[in-house]
């Protein structure tokens, strides 16, 4: 519908008519399964009386709305989700009564029935234009104004917002009894995206953070059917930990009164920043043991969203350009109240060794873009969602930081929250205050770094003397054609000496890089090291590569290495040479296999791995990958078995191993730790791990529906629901993929029922059955975000692209699709990089061929 996607020109032409003074939305949920009611009375000034413009409304039946007192005709007036205003006042005020749709694709107010008990939850998801499915609204950020809510519900439910929950009243207006209203006070000023209604059966917990500033209220809240998951006393320790942190370094005291915290069901994302109403996945409580790796990126989610409460909450962007100043800051933020203020000191290795390489990879596909995307609608900035706004952008204002010092970064920060309080601001102002408070000049910076695209490359080059010293040597500093910006790079440079069987640095220096070539006298008579680590402390954002010496250090004995973050950075450069064709599949797997077990980062032990596993099924030679699956499948059962009972290296080894079973022996390996005839000293075989033994049990063929639908019968949650749906469609049949695919392509399959089916259909090794999908895929590709919606359609374009079926034939099939095709603008970024990812597969299956 061409009235959903607001341009930014439309946007800004709204924002200089109107100024909104308030909104009064009541909200009636106890009128079906299917819609609830809704009445918004919006009051706002108009600088230019007689003009006209629109409100925002999506999927509504509309029964009244009034103008300045004037009734409008909805059949008129309403059209293509958008109402005509015309002939505004200086002062006008606009009421719509409607009826509006529970969604099922986590968009606007998501309605949920727990299989569990039949528990009815409801919350809502509004970035980044859909609180237009709930309200009428001005849908765009700078136009902010204070929202006060009045919801009827059940009277046994919690109902939470953005303002303090209230004590309800009863309500029988209609002559029913059994319900209740909850009248909540106006918020204070705060953008439409991030206003929130959550209600429920919810169970709730309540405690008190005493902070400098005053006391603030700390609600968690999650599913009745989840309560014993509620590690409540760990959440509540994070949180008052991140709030002292935040509230100190940003010298602005919390805005927004009290701070919930609530775990819900069939989520699309991780959590969003609703003010004072944080809403999350909760898959974040989980019901089996998880790795440290769990609880470490769990934190970090939470830390995040509450550095939103300044960045983004309290001060925010004009319009959806400045998308990546919200979620940059708050992913560096996040990760560097995690270092300063909890147990996760090393959070900068982790971040290293798993975030930085999802922006590494989406700064290589066709679909980068700058940090700064050009977004001139809304359906740009739906796709700019991506790693490029969130790890790329958290890794550049981390070198930021290193170029001007923490102290006048957070200066400059203080001075910007003060200066824009409840506001809106753009990338500008942040720069004029960073610039006034560090005495940098930055607006170079910002042009390199901000507005331009692509990763570069750094390796050294260097001469040595008789004596084994550097006679010279620099940084050399490479881009690709496609994005040929040489940047400024702060870099840190170690020297690593082997003793006493450790790996240990014995010099460190940190250079300014700029341009193809950066001489660095300082190293001229030092002797040349065992290791030598260009990125050292990893400040800067950009591939390196190790000399032939270096390379040939960590491949014998990178495990000698003690600083868990340069490993992360050994780690890192050995996989992207991998993916760029210049190191061989088979010599990364056997690295993996000799060091992994010594690995001490937690994100290191369970995400190298799959690595690892990418690089046997998708980068090793075709004609090598049978041995090379066997080596990987023997490595990882001796890892399981040589393991610390119950140690995350024993559970993360017990999962790979799980997921590349193939041979008789994995696979009774696999069906012992189910049934309980082959066991590991300190392996629990819980409820999920039980799932990951099914489902590679169905993969292989071993098991069907009939043992699928009895583990489901033993957890009979919806955990268990979808896990059950993945395992249908691993198994190597055409029926299950078929099955699979019309449930995939189903409007009303639940969103994350069908996140895990789209992640577990198309595997490697299933050529036969997984063939015909190519052409289905490139079918629904024209189709499926209109159908399905953007976040369940883009799920299914970005993980559903049959990668497995990677070869030249697949290639040129694509290039004849995407030649003449009646796909959405978004689609063809999903095919392009699906086609990106097989073309860098070839090329690495060829320097793997060459051993």
């Amino acid at each position: 519908m061409p009235g959903t996607n607001l341009t930014r020109d439309e946007a800004a032409t709204r924002a200089a008519l109107l100024d909104v003074t308030s909104y009064s939305i009541d909200l009636d949920l106890t009128t079906g399964d299917k819609t609830f009611g809704s009445t918004t009375t919006i009051r706002f000034t108009c600088a230019e009386p007689g003009a006209e413009t629109f409100a925002d409304l999506v999927d509504a039946i509309v029964h009244e709305i009034t103008l300045n007192g004037e009734p409008l005709d909805p059949a008129t007036a309403y059209l293509d989700s958008r109402i005509a205003l015309t002939g505004l006042q200086a002062d006008n005020e606009l009421v719509v009564r409607a009826d509006c749709t529970y969604s099922h694709t986590g968009e606007g107010l998501h309605r949920f029935v727990d299989p569990a008990d039949g528990r009815v939850y409801l919350y809502s998801q509004f970035e980044v234009p859909d609180a237009r499915r709930v309200f009428t609204t001005f849908e765009q950020p700078d136009l902010k104004a204070p929202f006060a809510f009045t919801v009827v519900a059940p009277e046994d439910w919690k109902v939470v917002s953005n303002s303090p929950t209230p004590e309800p009243e009863p309500w029988d207006a209609d002559g029913e009894s059994g319900k209740a209203v909850w009248r909540f006070e106006p918020t204070q000023r705060m953008s439409t995206y991030i206003t929130a209604i959550v209600a429920g059966e919810y169970h709730e917990v309540q405690h008190v953070y005493h902070g400098k500033h005053g006391d603030i209220p700390l609600g968690h809240y999650c599913r009745q059917s989840l309560v014993e998951y509620l590690d409540v006393d760990v959440l509540v320790d994070l949180t008052k930990k991140s709030f002292e942190f935040f509230e100190e370094q940003f010298d602005y005291p919390y805005p927004f009164g009290k701070y919930d915290q609530l775990y819900v069901p069939e989520y699309n994302m991780g959590a969003m920043e609703n003010a004072g109403c944080v809403t999350l996945r909760d898959e974040y409580l989980p019901r089996s043991r998880q790795p440290r790796s769990f609880y470490e990126f769990r934190a970090s989610v939470i830390t995040h969203e509450m550095a939103h409460m300044w960045f983004g909450d309290l001060v925010t962007m004009k319009w959806w350009d400045d998308l990546w100043l919200n979620e940059s800051f708050a992913e560096w933020a996040c990760y560097w109240c995690e270092a300063e203020a909890t147990e996760f000191t090393d959070a900068w290795t982790g971040f290293a060794n798993a975030r930085k390489q999802t922006g590494y990879r989406a700064d290589q596909l066709p679909s980068t873009h700058p940090i700064a995307a050009d977004n001139v609608d809304l359906h740009a900035v739906e796709v700019n969602f991506d790693m490029i706004t969130y790890a790329k952008g958290a890794s550049v204002l981390k070198q930021l930081v290193a170029w001007v010092g923490l102290e006048p970064f957070l200066a400059g920060l203080r001075q910007y929250f003060k200066d824009h309080e409840f506001g809106n601001a753009e990338f500008g102002d942040l720069l004029l205050a960073l610039e006034k408070a560090s005495g940098r000049e930055l607006q170079g910076w910002a042009q390199e770094w901000l507005q331009t695209a692509g990763v570069n490359t750094l390796t050294s080059s260097s001469e040595v003397d008789g004596d084994g010293a550097y006679s010279s040597f620099r940084v050399l500093q490479t881009a690709t054609a496609e994005h040929p910006t040489l940047r400024r790079h702060r870099l840190g440079i170690g020297l690593y000496d082997e003793v006493d069987g450790r790996l240990v640095r014995r010099e460190y220096l940190e250079v300014d890089v700029e341009g193809s070539e950066t001489e660095v006298a300082e190293l001229v008579g030092v002797k040349q090291p065992d290791l030598l680590l260009l990125n050292d402390n990893d400040h800067a954002f950009a591939k390196i590569r190790l000399d032939e010496r270096s390379l040939a250090t960590v491949t014998s004995g990178l495990s000698k290495l003690d600083d868990s973050l340069a490993r992360a950075l050994v780690w890192s450069a050995a996989w992207d040479m991998t993916r760029d064709a210049e190191m061989a599949a088979t010599d990364f797997v056997r690295l993996v296999l000799a060091n992994i077990g010594a690995e001490t980062d937690s994100w290191g032990v369970t995400r190298i791995p799959t690595y690892a596993a990418m690089a046997v099924n998708a980068y090793s030679a075709p004609e090598r990958r049978a041995a090379l699956r066997a080596e990987w499948e023997s490595g990882l059962r001796e890892l399981l078995l040589a393991a610390e009972p119950g140690s995350d290296h024993q559970l993360t080894f017990a999962r790979s191993y799980a997921a590349v079973a193939h041979s008789d022996v994995a696979l009774a390996d696999v069906a012992g730790l189910l049934d309980g005839s082959f066991s590991v000293d300190g392996l629990a075989v819980d409820q999920d791990l039980r799932w990951v033994l099914i489902t590679s049990l169905a993969a292989s063929g071993r098991f069907g529906d009939a043992e699928i639908d009895a583990e489901l019968e033993r957890d009979n949650t919806i955990s268990g629901k979808e896990k059950a749906a993945a395992a249908r469609v691993a198994q190597p049949t055409e029926e299950a993929k078929a099955e699979g695919w019309r449930a995939i392509l189903d409007p009303g399959t639940p969103n994350e029922t069908s996140r895990e089916m789209v992640f577990s259909i198309f595997r490697y090794g299933q050529d036969d059955v997984v063939a015909p999908y190519l052409e289905r895929y490139l079918e629904a590709a024209e189709t499926c975000i209109d159908t399905l919606g953007f976040h369940k359609g883009s799920v299914l374009l970005e993980y559903g692209f049959p990668k497995a079926l990677g070869s030249p034939e697949l290639v040129e099939r694509v290039d004849a699709w995407l030649a003449d095709n009646e796909a959405p603008k978004g689609a063809l970024r999903y095919v392009q990089e699906g086609r990106a990812d097989v073309l860098r597969a070839l090329a690495a299956q060829e320097r793997d061929a060459q051993g």
